[in-house]
């Protein structure tokens, strides 16, 4: 039996466990948060090394993108350098492959056209195969990484102008204590109490990314929109109807009541490639994408 462990920052609280079958293959998934604390994270990556098939980095992002370039975050790759034996994935290769066929999925066989709706992306920095995938359907699509990642209302309305940003903010972001840019530990359970930012959410038709940033400032009212995303407990899912969300997507699949983060799927795919990690490349991750005939979660909450 396969074991794949994501090993993440956020809270323990979200921890979960499930055997599932994949391609004929058992696993073993299990999900492991560290509260925010860097150093337990360090510790436990050392201790499994070597003993499971494949880590995903979870409530860390190993890397950001923004049009061809890519800049590696540094309190990232200090956690993901304890990994000596085991391969340890932060989720962008199934990011930047999945998430775009589901976008496409959703446009072309599920009548979720996104060429008539609008479209907020709370961060697209770290999901930029999504992101490029609206475009290309024809979405107008407002880009929040400044509002959601920095707490700076200023919206970006173009792949360009997000590209011209991140080549400009990205290298110092990218030194900066993780803790600063993403909710960890603790802070992943805090409900938002106000409307700051309502505005973002109350225009658009579609929210779509990181389900820790759409929650950061996830108004108590939010009336027939589409959320697009993933990592969401049945505590989330609660919370979403409640708020009146109309439909809601997660690009991985549901496995016991939860969807899990694409570090974790990605490292279910490292497992079964049985290649090493620097020899993966994203025509394995179609293979196998095909072969698992991965669909996304679609629950309407009408």
């Amino acid at each position: 039996m396969m074991k794949v462990v994501s090993i993440s920052l956020g809270s323990s609280k979200r921890d979960h466990y499930v055997e599932t079958t994949f391609l004929g293959e058992k696993f073993i998934i299990e999900r492991r948060g560290t509260d925010g604390d860097m150093d337990a994270a360090i510790n436990l990556i050392k201790e499994l090394d070597g003993k499971v098939d494949a880590f995903g980095l979870g409530g860390a992002d190993l890397y950001i993108f923004a049009g061809k370039r890519r800049y590696t975050i540094k309190d990232a790759a200090k956690i993901a350098r304890a990994a000596q034996k085991t391969p340890i994935v932060d989720g962008s290769g199934l990011k930047n492959t999945l998430e775009r066929r589901v976008i496409n999925h959703l446009h072309h066989d599920a009548g979720i056209k996104f060429n008539d709706k609008k479209t907020l992306m709370v961060c697209a920095v770290d999901r930029f195969g999504m992101a490029e995938a609206i475009h290309q359907l024809g979405g107008q699509t407002v880009y929040g990484d400044l509002i959601f990642g920095l707490g700076i209302p200023v919206p970006l309305n173009s792949l360009k102008a997000l590209n011209r940003v991140a080549r400009i903010i990205a290298p110092v972001v990218c030194r900066m204590p993780f803790k600063y840019l993403y909710p960890t530990g603790s802070k992943q359970e805090q409900a938002n109490n106000n409307n700051k930012f309502a505005n973002y959410y109350d225009e658009a038709d579609i929210i779509a990314g990181d389900f820790h940033y759409i929650k950061k400032y996830l108004p108590g009212h939010i009336e027939g929109k589409i959320i697009i995303t993933n990592t969401v407990t049945v505590d989330d899912v609660a919370e979403l109807k409640k708020r009146g969300a109309k439909l809601l997507v997660t690009t991985t699949p549901e496995l016991n009541g939860r969807s899990f983060g694409t570090n974790v799927m990605e490292a279910v795919m490292v497992a079964l490639t049985s290649k090493r990690l620097q020899d993966i490349n994203t025509e394995d991750y179609e293979r196998v994408l095909t072969e698992m005939n991965f669909l996304p979660r679609i629950e309407y909450f009408d």
